[in-house]
C-alpha cells in the first residue's frame, strides 16, 4: 500500500465530476461535530449492533459491485479480475470484524472483585476494558481503490472499534471514491448507525486541518514516506498529540541461503519474478530485495523471466513519475549495476533487475535499501553467512522478510532472529505478495515500515488501535458499562478473579 493522499467530497454531495473539489472549512467543521455527537451514541452501542453495521455495509458493497468495478477499472487502471478480488477482499474483511466484535473477547473485560485477602494489602473492587478512542481520520491508498481505501482496512476497523470515521480520500479514484462513500453511508443510516459514523472529505487543505483538529483522536495512513512523515509530526506535534498509524515504506527482502540455491535455484528464480512484477510492482510487501550466495546462477534465472513480462501502464502519472525518479536514483549509484530491463521505464514499465553486493549495502544501506514502487528489484550478493547476517542487521525496519532456506542450514536461526527484530511478518519459503485478512495477521512493522510497531493495519487485531483502557474503582454496579457488570448484559467474555468465564 502506497501513495495516499487527498480526498472526495461528503457522502451528501452526489457529484459526477472527475476532478476533486476541497472540502471547505465550513462543511468540515460539521462533519467533525456529526462525528463527535456519533462517537457518544456508538460508546453506548452493543457490540451485536455495531457488527449489524458492518456487515450491512458489505451487503451493500457487494450489491453496488456493477457500479463500483467499472469505475474502478476506470479511474485505477487495474484489471477487472484483480479488482473483483479487491472488492471481495474488502466485504469479506467487513464481515469478518463483525464476527470478531459480535463474540465481544476485544473489549477485554477484566474485573477482579475487592479482596481483603490480596497478597500486596487489601485491594478494591478493579474493572477494566477497552473503550473507543472517538472520531478517527483515515487516508486512503492509491494502489488498494477498495481494500485499503473508502472502506477498507482502516476504515472498517475503526468502525469495528466503535469510532466514527473521516476518511480522506484519494485523488486517483474520485469518482469511485464518492460511489462507495454514498453506498456505505446509506447502509449505515439504513441499519441504524446514527448521523455523522461516517464521512468522506477531499482536498490537501482538508486532510491537514483533520489531523490537527483537536476533535480527532486518531489517524490512520497509507502511502508513501514522505507524506506519512508529515501527518505523523502534524499529529504529534498538536497541543495535545494523537496516535498516528502509518504504512510507510518496505523494500520486503528475500534471503537465498546457499542450501536452498542448490536444491531449487529455478523454483525460488520463478518465484521472486512473479512477486516483484506482480501487479507492475505496486504492493507495499513487493520484495525489493534479493540476497544470494555470490556467483549465484539466479540473477539469471530472475533476469531470463522477467524478459518475458510485457510493461504495463501504473496507476497513475504522479506513480509513474516517482517510480522513475526512485529508479534512476538507485542505478545511478556507482556500486549497482543493471542486470535487466531499463532505467527509463517509460509510460508502461517492464520489470528491471539491478545488482550490488553486501559488502555495499553493509558499507552505505541507506541509498541502496530505499523503496523503489515499481516493478524493479536489487539484487545483493553476499560471500558468506557472515556477510549475509551483518546485511540483513544494517536493513531498517520492514513489513516483511522472506527466508528462502532449508531446514538443516546453519545459518537459518541467526538469520531468524536478526529478521524477527526488523520485520513484522517472516516467511519461510513462499513470497511475501499477498496479506491474508486473519486473526493471526501481522501487517506493521519497526519503522519506516510504520509509525506503530506494536500494531497491525490487516487482520481482526487492527481494531486494538482504536481502543484504550479504562479501569473502574468501586464503582456500583448500575454505574457500571455493561462489559464490567456482574450481570453481564451484553454477554461478552470477562476475565474474572483471574479465571476467564463468561
Amino acid at each position: 500500500m502506497r501513495e495516499a493522499g487527498p480526498a472526495p467530497a461528503p457522502p451528501r454531495q452526489r457529484t459526477r465530476r472527475t476532478a476533486m473539489t476541497d472540502t471547505t472549512p465550513e462543511q468540515l467543521d460539521r462533519l467533525l461535530d456529526d462525528a463527535v455527537a456519533a462517537a457518544a451514541v456508538l460508546r453506548s452501542r452493543p457490540p451485536a449492533e455495531l457488527a449489524a453495521w458492518l456487515r450491512a455495509g458489505a451487503d451493500a458493497l457487494d450489491a453496488a459491485a456493477d457500479r463500483l468495478l467499472p469505475l474502478a477499472r476506470e479511474e485505477s487502471r487495474l484489471p477487472l479480475p484483480r479488482l473483483t478480488g479487491e472488492l471481495t477482499r474488502t466485504t469479506f474483511q467487513l464481515r469478518l470484524l463483525a464476527e470478531e466484535i459480535e463474540a465481544g473477547a476485544h473489549l477485554r473485560a477484566v474485573i477482579d472483585h475487592a479482596d481483603a485477602a490480596w497478597g500486596m494489602g487489601a485491594r478494591p473492587d478493579l474493572r477494566r476494558m477497552l473503550v473507543p478512542l472517538g472520531p478517527v481520520a483515515v487516508w486512503a491508498a492509491s494502489n488498494f481503490p477498495f481494500a485499503f481505501s473508502v472502506a477498507g482496512g482502516d476504515t472498517a476497523s475503526a468502525l469495528a472499534a466503535g469510532c466514527p470515521v473521516v476518511l480522506v480520500g484519494h485523488p486517483g479514484h474520485p469518482r469511485l471514491s464518492r460511489a462507495t462513500a454514498e453506498a456505505l453511508a446509506a447502509a449505515l443510516e439504513g441499519a441504524g448507525a446514527p448521523t455523522g459514523v461516517f464521512a468522506l472529505v477531499e482536498g490537501q487543505d482538508a486532510g491537514r486541518a483533520l489531523i490537527t483538529d483537536a476533535r480527532i483522536t486518531a489517524g490512520a495512513f497509507t502511502g508513501s514516506l514522505r507524506g506519512g512523515r508529515a501527518l505523523f509530526d502534524l499529529a504529534s506535534g498538536r497541543p495535545t498529540p494523537i496516535p498516528f498509524y502509518g504504512e510507510l515504506g518496505s523494500t520486503n527482502p528475500a534471503f537465498v541461503t546457499a542450501a536452498a540455491e542448490d536444491a531449487r535455484a529455478e523454483e525460488i528464480a520463478a518465484g521472486f519474478a512473479g512477486s516483484m512484477s506482480l501487479g507492475v510492482g505496486q504492493f507495499c510487501t513487493k520484495p525489493g530485495l534479493l540476497f544470494v550466495p555470490a556467483g549465484s546462477a539466479i540473477p539469471g534465472l530472475v533476469a531470463e523471466r522477467l524478459r518475458d513480462v510485457a510493461g504495463a501502464p501504473m496507476l497513475n502519472d504522479r506513480i509513474r513519475a516517482g517510480y522513475g525518479e526512485a529508479l534512476r536514483t538507485l542505478a545511478s549509484h556507482e556500486v549497482v549495476e543493471v542486470l535487466e530491463g531499463s532505467v527509463d521505464p517509460g509510460a508502461d514499465p517492464a520489470p528491471t533487475l539491478l545488482r550490488t553486493s553486501a559488502a555495499e549495502v553493509v558499507a552505505d544501506p541507506r541509498p541502496l535499501t530505499a523503496e523503489v514502487f515499481g516493478p524493479a528489484a536489487l539484487v545483493v550478493e553476499y560471500a558468506d553467512d557472515a556477510e549475509l547476517l551483518a546485511a540483513a542487521r544494517a536493513l531498517d525496519g520492514q513489513l516483511t522478510a522472506t527466508v528462502q532456506g532449508e531446514p538443516d542450514d546453519r545459518v537459518v536461526p541467526a538469520l531468524l532472529e536478526v529478521l524477527t527484530e526488523r520485520a513484522g511478518r517472516v516467511l519461510w519459503g513462499g513470497w511475501p505478495t499477498g496479506v491474508s485478512v486473519t486473526r493471526a495477521q501481522q501487517h506493521g512493522g519497526p519503522y519506516p515500515a510504520t509509525t506503530a510497531v506494536a500494531t497491525t493495519s490487516v487482520g481482526t487485531a487492527a481494531i486494538e488501535r482504536f481502543l484504550r483502557p479504562v479501569a473502574y474503582q468501586d464503582l456500583p454496579e448500575a454505574l457500571l458499562p455493561e462489559p464490567l457488570r456482574d450481570a453481564n448484559p451484553w454477554s461478552v467474555p470477562q476475565r474474572i478473579d483471574g479465571a476467564v468465564l463468561r
